[in-house]
Formats: C-alpha cells, sequence, structure tokens
C-alpha cells in the first residue's frame, strides 16, 4: 500500500501550496522534515523555512495547555504566598540566561492570548521583554480588543521604541491601537504641562488610562539598566532615586521595595500612565526574567500591580526565597 509520501512523490507543489502542503504533511500526517524534503524535492532547510513561514502566516498555531504550567508547583506556590490569581513558570534551560529569558518570553506569548477577552483594553508598556513577546506572539485575532501605549516613546540600544511594542501586539491580535504620539521624559515639567493640554495628547492620555488589563516587565536599577540606556534617567537622577530606597522601575517610574511610587524629579516631567492607575484593572500581567530583576519583581508584586506573572524556575525559587 503506498505511503503518504509515495502518494504525493509526483505533485508538483508550487507558490502559497507549498507552504500549506509542507504544513499538513508536518503536523497532520506526521512526517518528519528529510521525509517532506524527499517529498517536495526541497533541501531540508527549505522545509525548515516553510514551516516557520506557516506558522508566522497564521496557518499553524502551536498552542500549549497553560494547565501544565500555571498548575506547576511552583506556579501554585507563587500564587499562594502573594496572593496572586495566576503564575505560569517555565523551567530553566542548562544554557545562558539568555536562553532561558527567551523560554519565558515564549511561554509569556503562548499563555497571553488565553487571558484576553473581546472587548478588552489591554495597556502595554515598553522593553526588550514586551518587544520579543510581541514577536513571539502566535496571530490571534480577538473580538473588539484595542492595545493601549501605555508610556511615551525614547531613545533605546535595542532599535525600536514604545510605539512599536503596542503596535505589534495590536497586529497580532487583529486589535485596534491607541499610541502615545510623545516622549516619555520631557527637558522640563512646563513643556510636558503643555503636551499634556493638547488636544490630541489629552484624548491619547484619556484613552490610555481606560485599559482593563496591563502587559508590562519590570526593570532594574543598575547604571547599565533600561531606564538609563534609554534616556528616561541620568545617572546622577538613578542615583537620586537609589537613596530614597528604589530597587525597580515600572513604566519607566521607580518604585521601592515595598512597591510604593517614589515621588522625585522626574515626575511632572513623565509622559505616561500613574502608578497608582495601573492597580485599577482586571488582571495585570507581569513577565518577569533574570535574577537581577528578583527584586523589582517582588516590590510590583507587593505593590499590588499584578495579578498574573510569568517566570522561570530559578526566578521563581528565588522569589519564594525571599518572601520566607
Amino acid at each position: 500500500m503506498p505511503t503518504p509520501a509515495s502518494r504525493r512523490s509526483s505533485r508538483q507543489v508550487t507558490g502559497d501550496d507549498i507552504v500549506v502542503e509542507t504544513a499538513w504533511l508536518y503536523y497532520e500526517e506526521g512526517l518528519n522534515q528529510t521525509e517532506i524534503a524527499g517529498v517536495l524535492d526541497v533541501s531540508r532547510a527549505t522545509v525548515v523555512n516553510y514551516l516557520q513561514e506557516a506558522r508566522e502566516r497564521g496557518y499553524v498555531q502551536v498552542r500549549l495547555a497553560p494547565a501544565a504550567f500555571t498548575g506547576h508547583r511552583l506556579a501554585m506556590a507563587l500564587r499562594e504566598t502573594f496572593g496572586l490569581a495566576a503564575a505560569y513558570v517555565l523551567p530553566d534551560m542548562d544554557g545562558a540566561a539568555p536562553d532561558t529569558a527567551a523560554r519565558v518570553v515564549r511561554g509569556a506569548a503562548d499563555w497571553l492570548p488565553s487571558l484576553l477577552s473581546p472587548g478588552d483594553r489591554l495597556g502595554v508598556a515598553w522593553g526588550k521583554t514586551i518587544y520579543d513577546l510581541a514577536e513571539a506572539l502566535e496571530p490571534r485575532p480577538i473580538e473588539d480588543l484595542t492595545v493601549l501605549q501605555l508610556v511615551g516613546s525614547m531613545a533605546t540600544p535595542y532599535g525600536f521604541s514604545a510605539d512599536v511594542c503596542s503596535s505589534n501586539v495590536a497586529r497580532k491580535f487583529s486589535a485596534r491601537c491607541v499610541n502615545l504620539h510623545v516622549p516619555a521624559i520631557l527637558s522640563e515639567a512646563r513643556i510636558a504641562r503643555t503636551l499634556r493640554e493638547e488636544a490630541l495628547i489629552a484624548a491619547q492620555l484619556e484613552a490610555m488610562n481606560g485599559f482593563t488589563k496591563t502587559l508590562f516587565a519590570v526593570g532594574s536599577c543598575t547604571e547599565d539598566s533600561h531606564v538609563v540606556s534609554s534616556g528616561v534617567a541620568t545617572r546622577q537622577e538613578l542615583a537620586w532615586y537609589l537613596g530614597q530606597g528604589a530597587v525597580g522601575v515600572l513604566c519607566g517610574r521607580f518604585i521601592d521595595r515595598a512597591g510604593t511610587p517614589i515621588r522625585g524629579p522626574l515626575d511632572e516631567r513623565m509622559m505616561g500612565v500613574d502608578l497608582d492607575r495601573l492597580r485599577e484593572r482586571q488582571a495585570g500581567i507581569m513577565v518577569s526574567t533574570g535574577a537581577d530583576r528578583v527584586s523589582a519583581a517582588l516590590a510590583a508584586i507587593r505593590g499590588g500591580y499584578v495579578t498574573h506573572l510569568v517566570t522561570g524556575q530559578a526566578d521563581a525559587e528565588a522569589m519564594l526565597a525571599s518572601a520566607t
């Protein structure tokens, strides 16, 4: 009896059809990449590219069952210890920290769609973690979803700005996007006040504050952290906030160990969400990667900004150890 491969050996498949054919052979008929290469008369590397293209186009959507990760021993301990609605813990990789961070981001991208509902208004922060998450999202339309940029734009060494983070999330969910077309930090408080009074900016700020759920990462307070490299704070300003007890940065604003906002010289010049507003939401989804951010993540949890947490195994263990 002919195999699926032999039945197709004489077919000539081109264009978009070859991407669909490759996906079907791999995911539905169980052929491996070498077998598919023989069927389609292409190289194995080409098969890999077709499979990746199928996922990027939304032809294939691979989903892991959230229960396997939210029901993990560490996830349950995080939830019970910190009063979270849910936690999603990814196993660490036996490799470099960037590999583990990439796994956490991928896990967050897999989980996020299940936390959103039609009609939600998702406030999105900025940073490399959120940018990478947006890139990792599988296309999946969510009806009547609006994505809101929570912080103005700023310079960044990574080649993207805050509006790219929110725009990419919106694109993956086929959602409406409301960006904030101002810098994150102004040179003078007077200029910030003037911009807030402009009709267009005032409307964007009002829309921004209408979120029902938030998506963010929290930054550290080291001299090489994003808050300095992006130009939000100078090293002198960072030193002032550290002197006031700052341990983390959330949406461009500094928080202490209890998660309390530290009011200082940047606040009147900042164009973005006020941290008190971040507590007034249905869900606060935080993605935390790296041992250097554990203290900042704990501060955000203690401050009441987080209901749902995505992190790695070692970071989860460190958070729980710090709570005892």
